[in-house]
């Protein structure tokens, strides 16, 4: 980090002086003391630090270079694919149990209205007796 210029720093993204900061680092660090490090890094005022943390662990959460664990960010690169792959086969299984639930549940849904309806096919829809007392006007005598 040290052998970066202060321009060049300048103009990096959050995102990235926290990719270098993690890089340099050999454990994850928490949100805060990442970000306090950026703005001393930038030499910007503590201010920003209350105005801007939201949005920079906003930032954090929709980059694929950073993982949360624990608190504390740390470069998804440092872990195994092997542990994200476990925790997802986890997540489809309660997804397929989910759906089988719901399958369940439609065709009960089914059985239980369509045994009992009594559908009437002679509806008759030629009464016009509520047309009876229909008046139309012409425009003309509307405005009169």
């Amino acid at each position: 980090m040290k052998e970066i210029k202060k321009e060049e720093v300048q103009d990096l993204s959050y995102k990235d002086i926290t990719f270098m900061i993690l890089n340099n680092e050999k454990k994850g660090v928490n949100t805060l003391d990442l970000f306090t490090k950026i703005v001393n890094i930038l030499e910007l005022p503590s201010s920003t630090i209350e105005n801007k943390i939201g949005d920079y662990y906003t930032s954090l959460t929709t980059d694929k270079r950073f993982i949360l664990i624990d608190g504390v960010w740390d470069l998804r690169s440092r872990y195994t694919s092997d542990k994200v792959i476990v925790d997802m086969e986890e997540d489809e299984e309660e997804v397929e149990e989910v759906k089988e639930d719901n399958e369940m549940v439609e065709d009960e849904y089914d059985d239980e209205y369509t045994d009992d309806v009594d559908v009437n096919d002679d509806f008759d829809d030629t009464d016009d007796d509520d047309l009876s007392d229909l008046v139309v006007i012409d425009e003309e005598d509307l405005n009169e």
